[in-house]
């Protein structure tokens, strides 16, 4: 009975998107966006003519129309100026917390990188120069052994 070796699998590599599939739209898509929105913009202006007529025509309309805007346009007014007013006090609170809170942060950062400076520089010059002395020292005792070593072997033959 004679058995046949497996195939190997395919191993499945991924693959790399492509520009158009990277940036999540193709051009189809682009060019539908492009449409409606033209479309759109046509459909507001058409309907801003038409109004406009119909205004010209009907003064009495007009004139509800342009006091209902204004009704609009003031309480607008009253909601752009509480965000602006939630907005300074944010600001404030946002100045407050940059002074009493971060700035001291910042300055106990500052003092402790100061002290890791000096203790790196005190282990450094007491520490890390000593020790390298002393092993330069302690290469060049053992080479000047080795040298004095192999005058020793000269004078003897074999």
């Amino acid at each position: 009975m004679t058995t046949t070796p497996a195939s190997p699998t395919p191993i499945s590599r991924p693959t790399l998107p492509t520009p158009e599939e990277s940036e999540g739209l193709t051009e189809n898509q682009k060019r539908a966006i492009v449409v409606l929105a033209v479309v759109v913009v046509v459909a507001i202006v058409a309907t801003a003519i038409g109004a406009a007529i119909v205004l010209v025509n009907d003064p009495a309309m007009a004139a509800t129309w342009r006091d209902v805007f204004i009704i609009f346009m003031a309480l607008e007014s009253l909601i752009i100026g509480a965000a602006l007013l939630v907005l300074i006090v944010q600001l404030a609170v946002l100045t407050n917390m940059l002074k009493h809170e971060i700035k001291p942060i910042l300055e106990s950062t500052n003092e402790t990188v100061n002290a890791v400076r000096g203790t790196t520089l005190f282990v450094s010059e007491n520490l890390v120069e000593p020790i390298m002395k002393l092993n330069g020292y302690v290469a060049g005792i053992v080479r000047l052994a080795e040298v004095i070593g192999s005058f020793g072997g000269l004078g003897r033959q074999k």
